[in-house]
This record gives structure tokens, sequence and C-alpha cells, in this order.
């Protein structure tokens, strides 16, 4: 019985640690039948660790998203592993220390427009770079944290978050008729690197499992995982400038 991804070629960035939902994404990628190239920046040493950890041995190239260079090239890059894509998943977010934890007011304008470019705008960079390799009938997806709600701590993350999921929309306007679709995944609180170092992260894991319908568990990515490779691949192809809610249905409730 084939996979749900079989056949399909598909670019990882984002992984960090075999914590972090890009790595899982790219386990589960691989084990329905992807072929997966992944993208790292910083400790690449530590990223290609990392990606031995996979099922299959997956290529790692390095991308600096505020990198015109690396940018310019990636698609010729990838095509050293790959003939195209089917599929890319967007798994990359910062902000500066100033931008969390309570102090919204005081963050300056260096650091925030920091937060936008890398969380929000390096969607759009990341797309433009990876047209050349995609056709129609292929899936962009971006990970995301429900930013229609004003987070305690998250502050200038969560303008950054409302500014991805507007430029997916234009995304998936402008990419429609080409046959590409653009989505995000919205994850419940996941405990991974980069979480740990959102102030006030232990306070929404605490509440999340009680308030979920379905229950959440913040120690288990696999099904934030599993609802990605589902957008990636064929199974949704009239679905375009969604925000796909995996969460336990904690959204469904309000804040």
């Amino acid at each position: 019985m084939s996979g749900l991804l079989e056949g399909k070629r598909i670019l990882i960035t984002g992984v960090i640690t075999d914590a972090s939902i890009a790595f899982h994404a790219a386990k589960m990628a691989q084990e329905q039948g992807a072929e997966v190239v992944l993208t790292g920046f910083g400790r690449m040493s530590l990223v290609e660790r990392i990606a031995g950890r996979l099922p299959k041995p997956a290529p790692v190239l390095e991308l600096d998203v505020t990198n015109a260079e690396h940018l310019d090239t990636l698609a010729d890059r990838v095509r050293e592993h790959v003939d195209g894509l089917d599929g890319v998943l967007h798994s990359i977010g910062y902000a500066p220390p100033s931008c969390l934890g309570s102090e919204f007011l005081e963050a300056p304008w260096s650091d925030v427009s920091t937060a936008v470019e890398i969380s929000a705008y390096s969607f759009k960079s990341l797309t433009t770079a990876t047209l050349p390799l995609l056709s129609a009938g292929s899936s962009i997806v971006g990970m995301d944290f429900d930013a229609r709600v004003a987070w305690p701590a998250y502050d200038w993350m969560g303008v950054a978050k409302a500014a991805l999921e507007s430029t997916s929309r234009y995304l998936a306007r402008e990419l429609g008729p080409r046959g590409i679709r653009v989505n995000l995944v919205s994850a419940g609180p996941v405990r991974t690197m980069a979480a740990k170092s959102i102030p006030g992260f232990s306070g929404l894991e605490e509440t999340w499992a009680e308030r979920a319908p379905l229950g959440w568990d913040v120690n288990d990515p696999t099904p934030v995982a599993q609802s990605i490779c589902g957008v990636l691949s064929d199974w949704l192809p009239k679905t375009t400038g969604s925000m796909i809610m995996v969460d336990g249905g904690f959204s469904a409730l309000g804040a």
C-alpha cells in the first residue's frame, strides 16, 4: 500500500532538534513515501546530526531567510538533490527577547521588524525562492499559532503571526491561478526548543489540555505532523488560504 506522499518531493525548513515540529513532519513525510530535503540555519553540524535520526538520509541545505544570496541560489541548490518540488513546509519564526514577555510597549522597531521579517515576510521569500521548482498541484504550508488572540506575553510575535496569516491569504490569491495551494497549520502548544523560549508557555501547557474538547498532549507532536502531511498531500485539492486548526478544539471555545 502506497503512502500519502508517495513520490512527492518535499522541502522542509526549521529543523533545529528532534523535538522540532519540522523534524516530526519530515519523519512522517518520509514514512509516507516522500523524498525530503531539509534546510537549516546557524549550527549546521547540529542540523545535519539531527537529520541523521530520520528514517532515511536527507540532504541539508543552509538557508538564512534574510540572506538574499541564500534565497537566490536555493532553487539551484535544491535541484542538486531533486528535480523539482511538490511541497514546501515553512517552519521558521524568531522574535528578539524584547518582543516577548509582556513588554509590548517597550519593544523597539528594530527588534519588531526582525520578528516580522523572519516570522512573516520570510513566508513570501521562501515561496518566491522555490517557485521555479513548483508546478500545478503543489502545496505550500506554514506553521502558525493562532494570532486572532492576544496571548499573554506573546506580544510582537503574535503580531508577526497575524502578518503571517494575512501573507498566506495573499499568497493563496496570487498562486491559485497556477494551481498552487497555500495554507497554514495552526498548532496547539508543543514542547519544542522554540516554545521553551516563550515566556508564559508553561501556563498555556497547563490550561490547554483541560480546555481542549479532544484533549491535548504538549509532548506529542504526532497530530500536528499528520496534519502537515495531509495538507501537503493531494487530498485537499481545493483548500487554499486556510488556517487549519490542530489544537484539540481549544480555539473553538475562545481564549
